[in-house]
């Protein structure tokens, strides 16, 4: 039974959400075609977009002084080459521009070929049946790119096409081709050549600066936490591409770090060799002073009262020689320090006394590497360089001043130890001049010999140290493919799906958000306070009457709005005629099919039924019953006419007449207003059991307000698709303005699909049953039509 009291908001929001999808559920086939079609794309385009790969390898970045093993681990006493390293600098040394080009121009990496199929490009890489090989590089080789083309005939002779603008021509394999870039040969790798049809390779020889950044964009390095492991990966649409440039770039880092250290030891080297020359002469110069001195005094050996006496002094001579020896050293470092060049490296492996000045010395080395790696891409002018002199020129000063200082140090350690002997040298005045003369030329000798094989010593070591420099990247695991990265297909069948039911979707919301007609009995509910009747659903034709017999979708609808219509008219006594009259907002909303049908169902449940056709400016009773042309018009224009004269029966139907509208007057207002209609009315209604009218619309005309006092109920039409929601606010206004005495609604033209669970329970098909003109579909809409409604 039907909800007749006075509609409110919906109450829960559960009510809402399931009638939205409800409304588009309706659609269902077109979400099922944009799926479909939206699948068929996805399927399309991966059956044609070029795979990505990803390629790893994991590094580990020695640094023995975490106890990273290393093969000069044996050497680690010699503290040479053991700087630690910072992982993110070396992270940012494997990511750099200046490696990745080496790279490039190692592997020739720069030059690419493409094989052209129906949709797409294939990359060979390794699979090219051809190598184009430069000779002789131009100038502007690496600055220049071009693209080419050469066609495969056999495996003697091939044509170039679109080199420097150039006809097409044709030459033999191994020839010397010159080009704008340089000179080059194209070699021919019979395993990929195809003996069934001719090939057409692309050429693309790329700048070196787009050939690096290229890859270097897809290069990703990340570090293990806490640990100097690295993992590198790239993503490439030719794995052996990725693992050739990941191999590639390991090598390249470990020569890199390489040719630093060996550089370091070479220049240490020969400053230790330089350094032995020179004590060697002085040595030697030393030991010709003693033996001239020995035979010019007649020198053999020592008092031997002098033994006791000379022990103590002795102890002291030894820490002499030992000061001594380390004051030489200082003076050597302080003369190369002072007297190195700019861009000269410190020899690191000669110690001196002071500790500071070692760790400055290893700082200063460093910067001076580093300054000349980025003097290969910047000028002396670069702010970084000239930060970089700065802090050159901040260590020397720093490393000078340590060594001076230590220096002063170290003679005031000689001062002491030289009183000191000076008191034991005090008891052996019976020592001979001589004898305490040669002892001095004894000990220069000694200091000379003692230098000599620290830095023979030093020299071995540091050669030792070259010959196992070791590389400073060890391959945990090689490059290697990890699998295909994209595309991802469930990804993008997901996408497909989501994309698929997204396009009806917002297609239908725009489509909804800016359609202002109304739809379904939801459009209406909470909108007004007017009772609902019922929903009306399309015929199955257009003039359909109901009979006793009929079981469509309309007659059971109608009987439902005609059992819901008794309880709007209980407060009729039971032995009086009930008068029930039909309206509607604006013209053709389908309130004649309404008012025909209802009569009709009223008339054949045994009732008396009279319809009458009040919409004297445009009637549509005859549309739906025969009827004469005279009736209603005809009685109130005239004078002394009998009603009675103008009602007919309805053929077929025993308790079913009908008033017809009359001839259209000049002047329907002047004959509605007359009293006689109300007077037709009284009568009419001793006459009758149901009076059912067929009234003007009332938003157009006052027709129906002049005799709205004569109706016991109104049903006031609405039709769904048709009716702007925003005349609602009139409908609502006459209801409460009471001008529409018992008023409620019928929605006409209701979908079924659209009802959202407000149906009867039987399902039938809706639409609208009024005065529809058939209209000639073509073959598009026909096909279209299968997607707008259930059949």
């Amino acid at each position: 039974m039907q909800n007749l009291l006075p509609q409110t908001e919906t109450s829960t929001s559960e009510i809402n959400i399931k009638d939205e999808i409800l409304k588009y559920l309706y659609y269902w086939k077109w979400f099922l075609l944009s799926v479909i079609i939206c699948f068929s794309l996805a399927i399309l385009y991966l059956r044609y977009y070029i795979p990505q790969y990803g390629v790893s390898s994991t590094i580990l970045i020695k640094d023995e002084r975490k106890g990273g093993s290393s093969e000069i681990a044996a050497f680690s006493d010699l503290n040479i080459f053991s700087g630690r390293s910072d992982i993110d600098n070396e992270i940012a040394l494997l990511k750099s521009r200046t490696l990745s080009q080496n790279l490039v121009k190692e592997l020739d990496l720069d030059i690419s070929y493409y094989s052209k199929g129906r949709v797409s490009v294939t990359d060979l890489y390794s699979s090219s049946p051809i190598k184009i090989l430069f000779l002789n590089k131009g100038k502007f080789y690496f600055e220049k790119d071009t693209v080419f083309n050469i066609l495969i005939e056999n495996n003697k002779d091939f044509i170039i096409s679109d080199l420097n603008n150039l006809k097409p021509k044709k030459f033999l394999y191994n020839q010397k081709i010159q080009c704008g870039l340089g000179e080059f040969v194209v070699l021919l790798n019979k395993d990929n050549i195809s003996n069934n049809s001719k090939q057409d390779i692309t050429v693309v020889k790329s700048t070196l600066e787009n050939a690096a950044g290229n890859l270097n964009s897809r290069l990703s390095i990340v570090s293990q936490e806490k640990s100097n492991i690295l993992n590198l990966s790239i993503v490439d649409p030719i794995y052996k591409r990725g693992i050739d440039y990941l191999n590639g770039l390991t090598t390249q880092y470990n020569n890199d770090a390489v040719n630093d250290r060996t550089l370091v030891g070479k220049k240490t080297s020969e400053f230790i060799e330089n350094r032995i020359a020179i004590i060697t002469q002085e040595l030697g110069g030393v030991e010709t002073s003693a033996e001239d001195y020995k035979k010019r005094n007649r020198l053999t050996s020592l008092e031997a009262n002098a033994t006791v006496s000379l022990q103590s002094s002795t102890e002291y001579e030894k820490s002499l020689v030992g000061i001594e020896t380390q004051i030489k050293v200082n003076e050597y470092m302080l003369d190369v320090v002072v007297n190195s060049k700019s861009d000269d490296l410190i020899p690191s492996s000669i110690a001196v006394s002071s500790q500071n000045s070692g760790n400055l010395i290893g700082e200063y080395n460093k910067l001076i590497i580093a300054k000349r790696k980025n003097s290969i891409s910047a000028e002396n002018s670069n702010p970084i360089i000239q930060n970089m002199d700065a802090q050159l020129n901040a260590l020397k000063t720093n490393i000078i001043e340590s060594i001076k200082s230590s220096q002063n140090d170290l003679r005031i350690n000689r001062f002491d130890l030289s009183r000191q002997k000076s008191l034991y040298d005090g008891k052996v005045g019976q020592v001979p001049t001589l004898e305490k003369n040669y002892g001095e030329i004894a000990r220069q000798k000694q200091i000379k010999e003692s230098l000599y094989l620290y830095l023979l010593q030093k020299r071995e070591e540091t050669e030792i140290s070259i010959a196992v420099t070791s590389p400073k990247a060890k391959i945990i695991d090689s490059a290697f493919l990890t699998g295909q990265v994209s595309p991802v297909r469930k990804i993008y069948y997901f996408g497909a799906l989501i994309l698929g039911l997204l396009i009806p979707f917002s297609i239908l919301f725009i489509k909804n958000f800016l359609d202002t007609k109304i739809k379904t009995r939801q459009d209406i509910e909470g909108k007004v306070s007017i009772p609902f009747l019922g929903d009306l659903p399309k015929s199955e034709t257009n003039d359909e009457i109901i009979k006793s017999n009929s079981r469509s979708s309309s007659a059971e609808a109608i009987r439902m709005i005609r059992t819901n219509l008794e309880f709007m008219l209980s407060h009729v006594p039971k032995d009086k005629c009930k008068t029930i009259f039909v309206t509607s907002s604006i013209p053709k909303e389908g309130k004649t099919f309404c008012a025909i049908n209802l009569a009709t169902t009223i008339a054949l449940s045994g009732k008396k039924v009279l319809v009458i056709g009040l919409d004297i400016r445009n009637p549509k009773l005859d549309q739906y019953i025969s009827l004469p042309s005279k009736g209603l018009t005809n009685f109130l224009s005239k004078s002394d006419e009998n009603i009675n004269d103008y009602i007919v029966q309805v053929k077929t139907f025993t308790n079913f007449y009908a008033l017809p509208s009359g001839v259209v007057p000049p002047n329907p207002v002047e004959l509605l207003m007359n009293d006689k209609l109300n007077t037709m009315f009284d009568n009419l209604k001793k006459q009758f059991d149901y009076i059912v009218v067929d009234t003007a619309p009332v938003s157009l005309v006052t027709d129906t307000l002049l005799v709205a006092k004569n109706a016991d109920s109104f049903i006031y039409v609405i039709r769904a698709n048709y009716l702007d929601k925003r005349m609602l606010k009139f409908t609502e206004a006459l209801y409460k303005e009471n001008k529409l005495p018992n008023m409620a609604i019928v929605l006409n033209d209701a979908e079924k699909s659209k009802t959202y669970g407000y149906g009867y329970g039987y399902g039938y098909g809706y639409g609208y049953g009024y005065g529809v003109e058939n209209e000639k579909k073509s073959i598009i809409s026909k096909i279209t039509s299968l997607f707008k409604k259930d059949k």
